[in-house]
């Protein structure tokens, strides 16, 4: 009987993400947004430059991780309408065009475009894992809960 609980709590593990993931994800989010906002303070361009910038970062993290949202509610069956998801949809694409639009009309060298450009992609793509882990982690500890529930009267 001990066997099957612990193949059981094996089970449960399976899709619990790693420290090693959990900590990379938050290292790349931390260094992401870090190096972006270090190099906007360095820059040599007007605040209001600088401003446009930041809040398109702002902007670009909100709407990744409300995709990754909806999209993980929808798979878990959880109801989003179309609405809230095309907005999601909508507020990163604008938010890639307009890093792309602001950068490609810059006037900045080559290699400090594609600085804020990485660090952008950097910090979006952790944003998700981020995101990702966090659900993951709290369907996990949900999970733990019903399984020690249905478990300890047996």
């Amino acid at each position: 009987m001990e066997n099957v609980f612990s193949n059981e709590r094996k089970l449960l593990n399976v899709f619990k993400p790693t420290g090693a993931f959990i900590g990379a994800s938050w290292t790349a989010l931390l260094l992401g947004i870090t190096s972006y906002c270090i190099g906007l303070w360095n820059a040599d361009m007007e605040l209001n430059e600088k401003g446009y910038y930041f809040t398109v970062l702002l902007f670009g993290l909100f709407s990744v991780v409300s995709i990754q949202k909806a999209v993980r509610d929808k798979k878990e069956g959880i109801p989003v309408s179309d609405m809230y998801t095309g907005i999601s949809w909508f507020a990163c694409i604008a938010s890639l065009v307009l890093i792309t639009v602001g950068l490609w009309n810059a006037d900045l060298w080559l290699s400090e475009k594609g600085f804020y450009a990485m660090t952008y992609v950097l910090s979006m793509y952790s944003a998700i894992c981020v995101q990702k882990n966090t659900r993951d982690l709290e369907l996990n500890k949900r999970h733990e809960e019903t399984f020690r529930i249905n478990h300890e009267n047996e």
